[in-house]
């Protein structure tokens, strides 16, 4: 089992939106988390879930693993959940997972627990 963990001032994303817009979003995010995505606070919470999801793979973003290999949702309770692209599970091969994400005082921050 591997623990990463990520937090991030909202305020950071908040003034990269403002500067480069759907740019720097579609960086990070994949169309369908763009049009889920409605909040500032949200949008700071899914970057920060994809690095604590990189950090619990070992790997980073780079190389082996893209912010796009990511897809974060929400299950039927609403809870955040994720899937890896299917080149990036064939190399990383997770077996179970859990996310959490949460946002408070300007701060977001990420926990993701993978067995592999």
């Amino acid at each position: 089992m591997k623990i990463g963990t990520d937090i991030i001032q909202i305020k950071r994303i908040e003034c990269l939106i403002e500067k480069y817009g759907d740019t720097f979003k579609k960086r990070f995010l994949i169309d369908d988390e763009i049009t889920t995505l409605r909040k500032i606070e949200s949008i700071a919470g899914y970057w920060a879930a994809k690095e604590a999801i990189s950090k619990a793979l070992g790997c980073g973003i780079g190389g082996s693993l893209s912010f796009h290999d990511i897809i974060i949702s929400k299950n039927h309770l609403g809870a955040p959940t994720f899937i890896l692209s299917q080149e990036a599970q064939q190399i990383h091969k997770v077996k179970s997972s859990s996310l959490s994400i949460s946002h408070d005082g300007g701060f977001a921050i990420a926990v993701a627990v993978i067995t592999k």
